[in-house]
């Protein structure tokens, strides 16, 4: 939990304050991805118990795939209602890697932090609390972006519940990557492509 909350605050120092985006997103993710090797190593198994597992995607699928279809109807109606539609070729790559960074949120929110809470040893905590306190963290990493901290809340919950039902990390990744690229080219009106490569360019 604490190396959760350490890469909260890193990403409110490096993203957000520093403009250092995309350093940070390769280094958390290669930081992260370390740690899981570590892990499965010295603890056979415990990928599938995170939700790094394949045996129930298309059962996951068809529990997310009619939320994430109204998610992107809400993006639009609301990006066409606030005028911040900002739909250009960027959002092409966007869509290609955002589910591998969105991949890495799902496991740190969701496997690390409302697993750990419903596995707490001793500890009996109601399924709803744990869902809405990892949501509410979740959240509150977005501040002080309204709509975002809003839309993320929301995906979280939902999330959230599909994620103690069902334990799968690969179809939240995805669906995370994809509907978080729309939100911010609709809702936000925001260009993350130039945010995180602009630079490189």
């Amino acid at each position: 939990m604490a190396a959760v909350l350490l890469t909260a605050a890193g990403k409110f120092l490096f993203m957000d304050y520093l403009h250092w985006r995309l350093p940070f997103i390769l280094t958390a993710m290669a930081a992260w991805g370390l740690y899981v090797f570590v892990r499965q190593r010295r603890r056979p198994g415990i990928l599938a118990y995170w939700g790094f597992r394949t045996d129930n995607f298309g059962r996951v699928l068809r529990l997310v795939l009619p939320f994430g279809l109204g998610a992107v109807a809400a993006c639009a109606l609301i990006g066409t209602y606030r005028g911040s539609l900002n739909l250009t070729w960027h959002i092409l790559p966007i869509l290609l890697l955002y589910p591998l960074w969105g991949t890495v949120q799902q496991f740190l929110l969701i496997a690390l932090t409302a697993g750990n809470l419903h596995e707490l040893p001793g500890i009996q905590l109601g399924r709803v609390l744990i869902v809405l306190l990892s949501a509410a963290l979740f959240g509150a990493i977005h501040y002080p972006f309204g709509w975002l901290m809003l839309g993320t809340f929301v995906l979280a919950v939902f999330y959230g519940f599909v994620y103690l039902k069902e334990r799968n990390l690969y179809v939240l990744g995805i669906f995370h990557g994809w509907l978080g690229a729309i939100f911010f080219y609709t809702v936000v009106g925001r260009d993350p492509f130039m945010e995180v490569f602009g630079r490189l360019l």
